[in-house]
């Protein structure tokens, strides 16, 4: 089994439900992704004060990568955090969930927080303070830190530094990791999208994209939309929410239908996607297998609060690629 290295903002989740009228208030489109200062954070925390909340480690790449190991495979995050108590809270639930943390500090920052809005129809809006997290700099990277690894993800967030984001797909590629990259939101798209298609074109082998980032860089339909991006890297994936999934590679295309659940909070649906399906190819599942664990992954976190699944539930995933495993092992050519 392949082992895979993350790369991204090392942020902790707050999660709040809130209704659609105060994302209105606040001036938060739903489901973007808003950068906020250190006193915003405070404002929107204060103004909720008597709603509960829960604390979770997070970030889009941190999502995937805990994912990884929690299906069983070997997998590094790299981040930057504070010197405070919640980057301490941060490297721990990283050990805790089986992640080997690389976890720079920035003794003159407060560690980043995402705080997740979540309206009633499980849609998510994040405010975002990234804090320590954007302290990171492309000097921070070096090519040691890819030895060892086979697969290198890096979400799409990290683009606030293109410098940075360059380098570390460089550097990955040049240790011979294949590089897979989430586009992270339309917003970050629509801002970067001459950078990102370079990026792309010249080292990614891997994209993900839901339904809004794809159109916002192709502007075509989902179908159109993963062909195209399939001609500028190895795998395109495409998700679209309750229609599930497109995966294409080469003149290969697949649709992987989504399983039937009821949706309760979307927040770390992409990223538990994208976690599922690098598992999957870690160990060796074609890309259309690869596809229904990620959507397995993706299907079970819309049913809770949060990105953190269940032991019975990662259990009842790692069944399934075992299941999935054994069939491979007996039909190696397929039926």
């Amino acid at each position: 089994m392949r082992k895979v290295l993350g790369l991204g903002n090392a942020l902790t989740d707050m999660l709040l439900q809130v209704s659609e009228e105060d994302l209105r208030e606040l001036g938060m489109p739903k489901g973007s992704m808003n950068l906020i200062t250190r006193e915003q954070a405070q404002e929107i925390q204060m103004r909720f004060a008597m709603v509960r909340k829960r604390m979770v480690a997070g970030g889009s790449a941190s999502n995937a990568i805990t994912a990884i190991t929690q299906l069983g495979g070997k997998a590094a995050f790299i981040g930057k955090i504070g010197n405070d108590e919640v980057g301490e809270f941060y490297r721990s639930d990283l050990i805790k969930n089986g992640v080997k943390p690389v976890l720079l500090t920035s003794p003159d920052k407060m560690s980043g927080c995402a705080i997740v809005l979540i309206t009633p129809d499980g849609e998510r809006t994040f405010a975002t303070y990234l804090g320590a997290a954007a302290d990171m700099h492309a000097e921070d990277i070096q090519k040691e830190a890819f030895i060892g690894y086979d697969i290198f993800h890096i979400e799409g967030y990290m683009v606030q530094d293109n410098e940075l984001i360059e380098k570390a797909i460089r550097l990955a590629k040049e240790a011979g990791c294949m590089v897979s990259l989430d586009l992270a939101s339309y917003n970050i798209v629509n801002e970067n999208h001459y950078f990102l298609k370079g990026l792309i074109k010249k080292y990614v082998d891997i994209v993900f994209a839901n339904e809004d980032e794809s159109f916002a860089y192709t502007h075509l339909n989902p179908e159109e939309s993963v062909a195209k991006i399939a001609e500028q890297c190895d795998i395109a994936v495409v998700k679209v929410g309750k229609r599930g999934s497109y995966v294409q590679q080469g003149s290969k295309r697949f649709h992987i239908g989504a399983i039937t659940t009821e949706c309760t909070d979307s927040t770390g649906a992409g990223d538990l996607y994208a976690g599922g399906f690098l598992h999957a190819l870690s160990d060796g599942f074609d890309v259309s297998k690869c596809g229904e664990v990620g959507t397995i992954a993706a299907g079970r976190v819309v049913e809770i609060i949060g990105t953190k699944l269940s032991d019975e539930t990662w259990e009842e995933i790692r069944r399934i690629c075992a299941l999935y495993r054994g069939f491979m092992q007996k039909y190696p050519t397929g039926l």
